[in-house]
């Protein structure tokens, strides 16, 4: 079995040691080292490759933000999990612009941690129910973004794509879209991925990023 070899960035020993606790004891997690900040944690992946950086924002010397900038343009295999006390917007966004894969609070669970690691290093994006609900209240308490946006471009729904993007926003689960729409779950994550290739979306977040920016649904923004 090949074991996903993780960094613990913080500058919090309790919270590495916290973090290493809930790795060591599964057999498919490898930690390959542990850094106080940024500038040490790039030093370390000169030595030894990453599958998954476990990364905090506030820290000395070199800050997570810039950090992950470094670990996503030196090491593009090496995927970087945001895990933080700061659930501002503005923190989110610039991790999601520095790079990030994912980004968890610190009061997170075990199993969301293994989860999040776990669907990083399958080359997926993981961010917690808090961080999307901090994104989408952020969103609906603004204008749309400009036509310069990222997010703003013409590109054509189905009708059936709108209705499952409109219960995603109002945060239904998939089997609960499943059983208004009165399809499976399957045809959900189906229209899911859709969804997600035709608005160049990386996650649930971005999605609600692209309808907000897009006035798709302006009643519920």
């Amino acid at each position: 079995m090949t074991r996903i070899k993780i960094l613990l960035v913080d500058d919090h020993k309790v919270v590495r040691d916290g973090i290493r606790s809930y790795l060591e004891s599964e057999d498919q997690f490898e930690i390959i080292g542990e850094a106080p900040n940024g500038k040490l944690a790039l030093d370390l992946l000169k030595e030894q490759a990453a599958d998954v950086v476990v990364m905090d924002i506030s820290m000395e010397v070199m800050d997570g933000i810039t950090a992950t900038q470094e670990v996503v343009a030196q090491y593009p295999n090496t995927k970087v999990l945001a895990m933080t006390m700061l659930n501002e917007n503005v923190h989110i966004k610039q991790m999601m612009n520095a790079g990030a894969s994912g980004y968890l609070l610190k009061n997170s669970g075990e199993d969301e941690v293994k989860s999040a690691i776990l669907t990083l290093a399958q080359g997926g994006a993981y961010y917690s129910q808090e961080v999307t609900q901090t994104v989408m209240n952020n969103l609906s308490n603004r204008r749309p973004a400009s036509k310069t946006s990222a997010y703003s471009t013409e590109i054509p729904l189905t009708d059936r794509e709108k209705e499952v993007l409109r219960l995603i926003m109002e945060e239904f689960s998939n089997q609960e879209i499943a059983d208004k729409l009165f399809i499976s779950p399957r045809t959900v994550d189906a229209h899911k991925r859709n969804l997600l290739e035709k608005t160049g979306s990386k996650n649930v977040a971005g999605l609600v990023m692209y309808a907000v920016s897009n006035r798709i649904f302006d009643d519920l923004v």
